[in-house]
Protein backbone atom coordinates (compact mmCIF):
# COMPACT_ATOMS: atom_id res chain seq x y z
CA UNK A 1 0.00 0.00 0.00
CA UNK A 2 1.49 3.13 -0.92
CA UNK A 3 0.26 6.43 0.61
CA UNK A 4 -0.21 10.08 -0.70
CA UNK A 5 1.63 11.96 -0.68
CA UNK A 6 4.57 11.31 -1.96
CA UNK A 7 7.44 12.89 -1.54
CA UNK A 8 8.01 16.45 -3.49
CA UNK A 9 9.95 16.15 -6.72
CA UNK A 10 12.07 18.91 -6.05
CA UNK A 11 15.75 18.96 -4.37
CA UNK A 12 15.24 17.91 -0.33
CA UNK A 13 17.20 20.39 1.88
CA UNK A 14 17.72 18.32 5.11
CA UNK A 15 17.19 14.34 5.94
CA UNK A 16 17.06 13.21 9.31
CA UNK A 17 16.19 10.54 11.40
CA UNK A 18 14.79 11.26 14.57
CA UNK A 19 16.94 9.45 17.80
CA UNK A 20 15.30 8.58 21.08
CA UNK A 21 16.76 11.43 22.81
CA UNK A 22 14.79 13.49 20.54
CA UNK A 23 11.48 12.23 21.91
CA UNK A 24 9.44 11.94 24.91
CA UNK A 25 9.14 7.98 26.57
CA UNK A 26 6.16 7.23 24.39
CA UNK A 27 8.62 7.31 21.29
CA UNK A 28 6.79 11.23 19.95
CA UNK A 29 9.73 13.00 18.86
CA UNK A 30 9.49 17.18 20.79
CA UNK A 31 7.85 19.59 18.47
CA UNK A 32 10.87 21.99 19.48
CA UNK A 33 13.22 19.34 18.11
CA UNK A 34 10.99 19.53 14.62
CA UNK A 35 10.66 23.68 14.92
CA UNK A 36 15.20 23.59 15.35
CA UNK A 37 15.28 21.02 12.03
CA UNK A 38 12.63 23.20 10.07
CA UNK A 39 14.89 26.45 10.85
CA UNK A 40 18.09 24.65 9.69
CA UNK A 41 16.46 23.76 6.44
CA UNK A 42 14.42 26.87 5.86
CA UNK A 43 18.00 28.53 6.18
CA UNK A 44 20.00 27.28 4.10
CA UNK A 45 17.72 28.93 0.79
CA UNK A 46 17.69 32.12 2.59
CA UNK A 47 21.36 31.96 3.26
CA UNK A 48 22.25 31.07 -0.49
CA UNK A 49 20.32 33.94 -1.46
CA UNK A 50 21.59 36.72 0.53
CA UNK A 51 24.90 35.42 -0.03
CA UNK A 52 26.06 35.34 3.54
CA UNK A 53 24.91 35.38 6.77
CA UNK A 54 20.82 35.09 7.81
CA UNK A 55 18.93 35.34 11.58
CA UNK A 56 15.71 34.33 11.60
CA UNK A 57 13.09 37.10 12.61
CA UNK A 58 9.91 35.49 12.43
CA UNK A 59 7.78 32.51 12.42
CA UNK A 60 5.25 33.32 10.36
CA UNK A 61 3.27 30.25 10.59
CA UNK A 62 3.61 26.70 11.75
CA UNK A 63 1.73 23.55 11.79
CA UNK A 64 1.71 20.33 12.95
CA UNK A 65 0.22 17.93 10.60
CA UNK A 66 0.84 13.99 11.88
CA UNK A 67 3.03 13.01 14.74
CA UNK A 68 6.51 12.09 14.20
CA UNK A 69 8.06 9.12 15.54
CA UNK A 70 12.01 8.03 16.02
CA UNK A 71 12.71 5.84 13.17
CA UNK A 72 11.18 7.86 10.99
CA UNK A 73 12.85 9.60 7.81
CA UNK A 74 12.33 13.31 7.35
CA UNK A 75 12.86 15.17 4.66
CA UNK A 76 12.19 18.87 4.73
CA UNK A 77 12.23 20.92 1.58
CA UNK A 78 12.17 24.21 1.38
CA UNK A 79 11.51 26.85 -1.14
CA UNK A 80 11.99 31.06 -1.37
CA UNK A 81 8.47 32.20 -1.74
CA UNK A 82 9.24 35.67 -1.03
CA UNK A 83 11.96 38.61 -0.89
CA UNK A 84 12.05 41.97 0.47
CA UNK A 85 15.24 44.39 0.41
CA UNK A 86 16.73 42.78 3.49
CA UNK A 87 14.45 39.71 4.25
CA UNK A 88 13.75 36.33 2.58
CA UNK A 89 10.63 34.02 3.50
CA UNK A 90 11.17 30.62 2.86
CA UNK A 91 8.11 28.02 2.89
CA UNK A 92 9.38 24.05 4.53
CA UNK A 93 7.27 21.20 4.10
CA UNK A 94 8.54 18.17 5.99
CA UNK A 95 7.35 14.40 5.38
CA UNK A 96 7.93 11.48 7.08
CA UNK A 97 8.50 8.20 5.54
CA UNK A 98 7.62 5.77 8.19
CA UNK A 99 9.89 3.23 9.13
CA UNK A 100 7.89 0.83 10.72
CA UNK A 101 5.72 0.85 7.05
CA UNK A 102 8.23 1.23 4.61
CA UNK A 103 6.19 2.30 1.32
CA UNK A 104 4.13 5.13 3.85
CA UNK A 105 4.75 8.84 3.78
CA UNK A 106 2.43 11.70 5.04
CA UNK A 107 3.36 15.69 5.56
CA UNK A 108 3.93 16.17 8.82
CA UNK A 109 4.50 19.80 8.97
CA UNK A 110 4.27 22.78 7.30
CA UNK A 111 6.17 25.94 8.33
CA UNK A 112 6.79 29.16 7.17
CA UNK A 113 9.66 31.52 8.12
CA UNK A 114 11.37 34.67 7.94
CA UNK A 115 15.06 35.31 7.88
CA UNK A 116 16.97 38.64 7.43
CA UNK A 117 20.07 38.83 5.99
CA UNK A 118 22.99 40.32 8.43
CA UNK A 119 26.36 41.68 8.14
CA UNK A 120 29.45 40.82 10.32
CA UNK A 121 28.11 42.76 12.83
CA UNK A 122 25.08 41.24 13.01
CA UNK A 123 23.50 44.26 10.96
CA UNK A 124 20.68 43.91 8.60
CA UNK A 125 21.89 44.01 5.08
CA UNK A 126 20.27 44.58 1.78
CA UNK A 127 20.17 41.50 -0.25
CA UNK A 128 22.25 41.23 -3.26
CA UNK A 129 21.03 41.88 -6.87
CA UNK A 130 20.35 38.66 -8.40
CA UNK A 131 23.86 38.25 -11.07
Amino acid sequence: MTSTPVLPQKPCALRVVPQPSDANVHGDVFGGWIMAQVDIAGSIPASRRANGRVATVAVNSFVFKQPVFVGDLLSFYAEIVKTGNTSVTVSVEVFAQRMSLADETVKVTEAELTYVATDLDRRPRKLPDFA
